[in-house]
């Protein structure tokens, strides 16, 4: 038998008030949350809480997620982690590294498998965990008491239960929130309208150079450094400066927007600026279909009407550079 169960995230304003949650049915789910959280950390959390609530069952687990992140850092950049000592393809630390090092605890002897499911599609189950990690999320925004759930039949208490609902410590003291989620994507085209950014920026002076990390898998290390850079492409300290936007874009660089206006790359670096509120995005893929060529797609909300995100970089002179990008409504 194998039990199967959506787990999933929330944050309303990222970072701002989070939930997060699994679900295998009506009668089987569990959901928690921060009065101060990223979705990201919503997302890892619903399926930690899940590992540790069915560790005493001897079946099978089929875990389905709308977040590729989520994903990723639990199947394939882990590994890479823990061999640099818990540091990033930058050399920075690993953000949410407690929870990271949780759940690769949890995940030790299990028959785990993962699969990722469009969000917000009618998945059944995937539904039913957004609604409830969302509604943990907003139930702190109002100033309420969240609806935690019946759990897994038969769990006992676990160091899950350490970060569940009712936690008082500062988020701060659990996890990191986490600026460099690849949840934080947005499209290039939104990049000109005037705002605030709000979340503290990275530091892009660290992300313009070639990486070359040894001991690491080449794919997660280049696959990492171009997250980086799309992310550094969404700080205001880089959309305020033309010419960081401009190491970072190749010279034929250009863009196809949500409105289906062509953006070249001389229009974009006169009109670019910081973000006009927050956005919330989550990595739908990340792939290296070459030696030069890496392919993220991407799906944004909370700036705009929902749309799915495609950017190709490419590898110029050592250097990686934005070639295309593109925004599809979604529908």
């Amino acid at each position: 038998m194998t039990i199967i169960a959506a787990a999933d995230g929330s944050a309303l304003g990222n970072p701002g008030p989070a939930g997060w949650a699994w679900y295998v049915d009506d009668t089987c789910w569990a959901a928690g949350g921060w009065p101060h959280g990223t979705n990201n950390m919503g997302e890892l959390m619903a399926v930690l809480d899940l590992l540790r609530q069915t560790a005493g069952s001897d079946q099978d687990l089929h875990v389905l997620c709308d977040s590729q992140y989520a994903i990723n850092v639990i199947s394939k950049w882990t590994a890479g982690w823990k061999r640099k000592n818990w540091r990033k393809a930058d050399g920075k630390p690993v953000m949410n590294v407690e929870l990271v090092k949780a759940l690769d605890e949890a995940m030790q002897g299990r028959r785990v498998t993962f699969e990722w499911v469009r969000g917000h599609a009618g998945h059944e189950l995937n539904e039913a965990a957004d609604r409830l990690a969302r509604a943990v999320a907003t139930a702190y925004q109002q100033g309420q008491d969240p609806i935690t759930g019946p759990g897994f039949e038969g769990a006992a208490a676990s160091p899950a239960d350490d970060f569940r609902v009712g936690q008082t410590e500062p988020v701060a003291a659990l996890f990191s929130l986490d600026p460099e989620d690849p949840e934080l994507d947005d499209d290039l085209e939104d990049l000109a309208l005037p705002g605030d950014e709000p979340i503290e920026d990275p530091d892009p002076d660290d992300l313009f150079g070639p990486v070359d990390v040894p001991g690491l898998d080449a794919d997660v290390t280049a696959i990492e450094h171009v997250i980086d850079l799309e992310r550094a492409l969404l700080t205001a300290t880089v959309r305020s400066d033309p010419s960081r936007v401009a190491a970072l874009l190749h010279p034929d660089w250009y863009e196809i927007g949500t409105s289906g206006r062509i953006w070249n790359r001389a229009e974009m670096l006169a009109a670019i600026g910081p973000l006009p509120g927050e956005a919330e995005c989550e990595v739908v893929d990340a792939q290296r279909l070459g030696p030069d060529q890496i392919l993220l797609v991407w799906r944004s909300t909370g700036v705009g009407p929902a749309a799915l995100r495609t950017s190709l970089w490419v590898r110029r002179e050592a250097n990686w550079e934005q070639r295309f990008h593109q925004g599809t409504p979604e529908a």
